[in-house]
C-alpha cells in the first residue's frame, strides 16, 4: 500500500472508534534524523524548484466548470444540489471533481446570502486547506470567508469540522458572520467559549461545524480525557453509550476528526511553549505567610554574593552562600521552611517573582487579580496560572488576595494535541519562517497563496536610536506628522503593556489624541481596531492586538496614503514583526510602514548583547546607520528563534515522559 494509503485507513480505523483521534507513534532515532533531512533540506529543495501553489490552482477551472448552471437555479435547487454533494462526497471523499462541485456551491450561497464571492485564490486557499496543507494568506485577504470552503464540504461529507480561532470574540463574530451559508446547505453551527456549562459545550460540539478557540479545546479534551480515565475499551465505552450513562456522558467532545486552525503560526508556534495544565484546587492556609516570608527573605539577599540570574532563560540558580544563608535563616521555622528542597524552591520563586516577572509586561493586576499576559499577543490569559507556587508569590509580591494553589491532574502540548486531529489544516499570514518545525511536528505542508490584488505597501529605511526616550520622540514626530499633517491613519505596535503606555504618555505630553490598546483594553479590542482607520487617528496596540480584525480605510484615507504602521520594537519572532506590517496596505490598498528601535530595546539587551555593545562602541552615527540595525536584528532574532524552539522541544519530550502517569497518556486511549 502507498503511503496515502496507509494514512487513510489509519484515519478510517480511528474515526471508527468510541472517540475517535489519531493514535501517537514515538518516532524512532532514524525517523527523527530522516525528518530533520526532509524537514531542512529536501523539501525547501523541491519548493525552491517548483511552486507549490500550482497545484492549488487546478481548482478553480473545477469551480468555473459549474459556475453557470449553478448561478441559474433557484434557492430550492441548489439545496438539492447539497443533498446530491452529501451522497456524492461521501462516497468519492474529497476528490478534485467533487470537491470542485462543494465549493461552487458554496461560493454561490455565500455571494447569495453575504453578497461575497469567493476570490480564486481564496478558492486555492481553501483547496490547500482540505488537502491538508497550512495555507498562507497575507493579511486581509479573507481567510474567515476562505474557510466556509473546506467546512462545508467535509460537513456535508459527514466529517465534524472543528474552526479554532484564537479568542472568544473571532470564535462568535465568524460564526455569526458565516452561519446563513452553513444553514443554507442544512448545516448546524456550534460556538464554544468561556463560562459555557459542559451541558452546552456538549451541545455545541455536536454540531456539524463547530467554532471555538484552541484554549476551550485543549481543556474539553483534557477533561475528557480524565473522565474517560486510562481503562476501557472502545467496546465497553459503547455499551456505556448505549445505555445512556457512565463516563461517556460526562464527554462534551465527539472526538477529534478535522480541525481548521486560523492563526495557526501564533498557536502551533508561539502558544506551543507553554503546556496546558488541568488542575484541582489545593487549600493551604499558611500560604500567605509563607510567601510573605520568602518574599522578605528574597529582598536581603544580593545577586552575584547569594544567587545568580538567567535572564533570558528565566532560571535562579542559589550560590552556596545563599544556601547557608537560607538554612540558618529557616532553623526556627516550621512547615515548608523544614525540608531543605522545598525551601530552596520557595526562595527561588519569590526571587524569580522579584526579579524576573514584570509587572505591565509579563503581568497586569487588573480588579485585584494577577493576570497573566500573553508575551506574543499583548492579551490577556484569562484562568492561567504559573505552577508550582509562582502565581502565589507574585500576588503576594503585589499584595492582593491570594489564589488557591492547584495541583496538576492532566497536561498536554499544543504539539500533541493537534497531532491527534484525523484531519488537520491551518492557514495564517505568517508561516514560511517556521516551515519546517511545521512539517515535523504537524506533518502540515506550508503553502503561500498568492495576492488577490498587487501589493503597495511601501517600507522605509530603518532607524535605530541610542536610547528609548529618543525612540519614543522620533515615534511620537512621525506620528504627528503623518496623523496632522498628511491627515492618514496610525498604527503604532509596542512589545509589551508598559512599552505602550510610555508611549501614550508622550503622544499625552504633545497634545496628540489617541487611542490604547493593550491586555487592559481586551474586551474593547474589536471596537478600538475598527476604528483605527479614521482619518488623523493615532491607535497604540500591543504589537499583536487586534490580529484576526480588520482595519478598514475610508476613501479619503486611501487617497492620502492609506495606513502608516510604526514598528516601535522588534519581536522575538520576525513573524510578528510581518504581522504587524501586515496591518497596512490589505486588499490592493496603499500603506506604509516605518521601524524605530533603540539599542536599549529588550530583545536586543538580552539575545544579542555582543552587537549591541559594539554599535555602542561604534558611536552614535555609525549605531544608526542601517546594516548596524539589520544585524541587531538578524542576530537577536535568530539567537531568541533558537531558544523559542529549544523550549517547545523540551516541552514535547517532558510531554511525552509524562504521558504514562497521566490521566490522558496517549497508550491507554
Amino acid at each position: 500500500m502507498t503511503r496515502a494509503a496507509l494514512l487513510r485507513a489509519d484515519v478510517e480505523l480511528a474515526a471508527a472508534r468510541a472517540y475517535p483521534e489519531r493514535a501517537e507513534h514515538e518516532p524512532k532515532w532514524h525517523d527523527r534524523i530522516a525528518d530533520w533531512l526532509v524537514s531542512r533540506v529536501a523539501r525547501p529543495l523541491v519548493r525552491t524548484l517548483v511552486d507549490p501553489s500550482r497545484r492549488l490552482a487546478r481548482i478553480v477551472p473545477r469551480v468555473a466548470a459549474h459556475e453557470a448552471a449553478l448561478r441559474e437555479a433557484s434557492d430550492e435547487a441548489l439545496q438539492d444540489v447539497a443533498a446530491h454533494l452529501r451522497r456524492q462526497l461521501r462516497r468519492e471523499g474529497f476528490s478534485l471533481e467533487a470537491a470542485g462541485y462543494a465549493f461552487a456551491l458554496v461560493r454561490e450561497v455565500a455571494q447569495r446570502r453575504l453578497g461575497q464571492r469567493h476570490f480564486d485564490v481564496q478558492l486555492m486557499g481553501g483547496w490547500g486547506l482540505l488537502q491538508g496543507h497550512l495555507v498562507e494568506m497575507a493579511t486581509g485577504e479573507g481567510k474567515t470567508l476562505t474557510a466556509t470552503l473546506p467546512a462545508s464540504t467535509a460537513a456535508l461529507a459527514g466529517v465534524p469540522v472543528h474552526i479554532i480561532t484564537v479568542n472568544d470574540y473571532l470564535a462568535r463574530r465568524d460564526a455569526e458572520a458565516m452561519r446563513r451559508v452553513y444553514e443554507f446547505l442544512g448545516l448546524t453551527v456550534g460556538v464554544v467559549v468561556q463560562d459555557m456549562t459542559p451541558d452546552a459545550r456538549r451541545e455545541a460540539y455536536a454540531c456539524d461545524i463547530t467554532y471555538c478557540t484552541n484554549k476551550d479545546l485543549a481543556f474539553d479534551y483534557l477533561r475528557d480525557r480524565v473522565a474517560l480515565g486510562n481503562a476501557g475499551s472502545a467496546a465497553h465505552l459503547a455499551l456505556e453509550r448505549l445505555r445512556g450513562g457512565g463516563r461517556t456522558s460526562r464527554v462534551v467532545l465527539r472526538g477529534l476528526h478535522f480541525g481548521i486552525v486560523d492563526e495557526a503560526d501564533s498557536v502551533f508556534i508561539d502558544e506551543a511553549r507553554t503546556p496546558l495544565i488541568l488542575s484541582a484546587a489545593k487549600g493551604d492556609d499558611t500560604e500567605t505567610e509563607t510567601c510573605a516570608q520568602a518574599l522578605e527573605l528574597a529582598r536581603s539577599f544580593s545577586e552575584g554574593d547569594d544567587y545568580t540570574l538567567d535572564r533570558r532563560n528565566r532560571i535562579v540558580d542559589l550560590k552556596e552562600a545563599g544556601k547557608d544563608r537560607l538554612s540558618a535563616w529557616s532553623e526556627d521555622k516550621h512547615g515548608a521552611w523544614t525540608a531543605k528542597r522545598a525551601r530552596e524552591e520557595l526562595l527561588r520563586q519569590a526571587l524569580s517573582a522579584l526579579h524576573l516577572f514584570v509587572r505591565d509586561q509579563h503581568y497586569v493586576v487588573t480588579e485585584g487579580k494577577v493576570q497573566i499576559v500573553d508575551e506574543f499577543t499583548g492579551r490577556i490569559m484569562a484562568d492561567r496560572s504559573w505552577e508550582r507556587g509562582l502565581h502565589q508569590m507574585i500576588e503576594a509580591k503585589e499584595e492582593v488576595e491570594l489564589t488557591t494553589r492547584r495541583d496538576t491532574l492532566a497536561r498536554i502540548t499544543y504539539q500533541r494535541l493537534f497531532r491527534r486531529y484525523l484531519r488537520l489544516a491551518g492557514m495564517t499570514g505568517t508561516a514560511r519562517e517556521v516551515a519546517p518545525e511545521v512539517w515535523s511536528i504537524f506533518r502540515l505542508d506550508v503553502i503561500k497563496v498568492p495576492l488577490n490584488r498587487p501589493d503597495r505597501r511601501s517600507f522605509a529605511p530603518g532607524r535605530l536610536f541610542a536610547s528609548t526616550a529618543q525612540k519614543w520622540q522620533a515615534v511620537a514626530d512621525l506620528a504627528e506628522r503623518v496623523a496632522r499633517v498628511e491627515r492618514r491613519a496610525v498604527l503604532i505596535g509596542t512589545r509589551s503593556v508598559r512599552a505602550s503606555e510610555e508611549l501614550a504618555q508622550v503622544l499625552a505630553a504633545r497634545g496628540l489624541e489617541h487611542a490604547l490598546l493593550n491586555a487592559k483594553q481586551d474586551r474593547e479590542e474589536a471596537e478600538i481596531v475598527a476604528q483605527a482607520g479614521v482619518a488623523g487617528r493615532i491607535t497604540v496596540a500591543t504589537n499583536m492586538a487586534g490580529r484576526g480584525t480588520d482595519i478598514r480605510l475610508p476613501a479619503e484615507v486611501v487617497e492620502r496614503g492609506g495606513l502608516q504602521v510604526i514598528l516601535t520594537e522588534c519581536h522575538e519572532s520576525a513573524r510578528i514583526d510581518r504581522q504587524l506590517a501586515g496591518r497596512c496596505a490589505r486588499q490592493g490598498d496603499p500603506g506604509s510602514c516605518a521601524t524605530l528601535v533603540a539599542l536599549d530595546d529588550e530583545l536586543f539587551r538580552i539575545h544579542a548583547p555582543w552587537v549591541t555593545g559594539y554599535a555602542r562602541n561604534c558611536g552614535e552615527t555609525l549605531g544608526r546607520s542601517r546594516w548596524m540595525l539589520a544585524l541587531l536584528r538578524l542576530a537577536a532574532q535568530a539567537a531568541a528563534e533558537r531558544h523559542n524552539a529549544r523550549i517547545r522541544h523540551d516541552n514535547l519530550k517532558l510531554d511525552r515522559r509524562l504521558e504514562k502517569t497521566l490521566a490522558f497518556s496517549g497508550q491507554h486511549e
